[in-house]
């Protein structure tokens, strides 16, 4: 049995008068902005504080794209007769997002938390050498991190916020003591 000539072309325009009828489900990128879902990995913002320039995020990166540059400060001593400490201090943070692959490596690996993934994607660049974002455009990118979702009600205290309570409740209760003998006199 040989095909009908023109069948295929048949069953295109079926297919195009059927879907022509039915509303489109395309949104209108730059007017209507799409709903991302919570904890979105768009950019990756720096909270600079927290940075102890320990390198990690820079030796884990599979894509050698987190490029970081410090020198060694002395702090003088805390104590009468405590000695000097030399602390890293951050010259250069900077993240070439036309290497990055989004892993999310760096953010895990960071053990003081300096790291944040932000839900921003709108960060195109003209030029391929925009797209190295220095330290001060990654310092930007935190004011777009949401905040962390809330704890479940019925989980347990984390240990440090538990001990941190514990050493504030002390102090009050040791700058209270001596207060109250003073009242007393009066």
């Amino acid at each position: 049995m040989a095909p009908i000539p023109g069948a295929g072309l048949a069953k295109g325009l079926a297919v195009t008068l059927r879907t022509m009828t039915r509303k489109s489900v395309t949104e209108q990128y730059p007017d209507a902005l799409p709903e991302l879902p919570p904890r979105t990995r768009g950019v990756i913002g720096l909270f600079e504080e927290n940075c102890t320039v320990c390198m990690l995020c820079a030796r884990e990166c599979p894509d050698w794209c987190i490029y970081i540059d410090s020198h060694k400060e002395t702090v003088p001593p805390a104590a009468p007769g405590g000695r000097e400490r030399s602390r890293n201090v951050l010259d250069r943070f900077a993240i070439d997002f036309s290497l990055c692959m989004y892993c999310g490596i760096c953010i895990e690996v960071c053990p003081f938390d300096a790291l944040f993934w932000s839900p921003e994607f709108e960060y195109a660049e003209t030029d391929i050498r925009d797209l190295t974002h220095e330290r001060d455009k990654l310092r930007e990118w935190m004011w777009t991190v949401p905040a962390p979702p809330a704890l479940d009600p019925g989980a347990e205290e984390p240990k440090e916020i538990a001990a941190a309570r514990k050493t504030a409740e002390k102090l009050a209760a040791a700058q209270a003591a001596p207060e109250d003998p003073q009242e007393g006199e009066s």
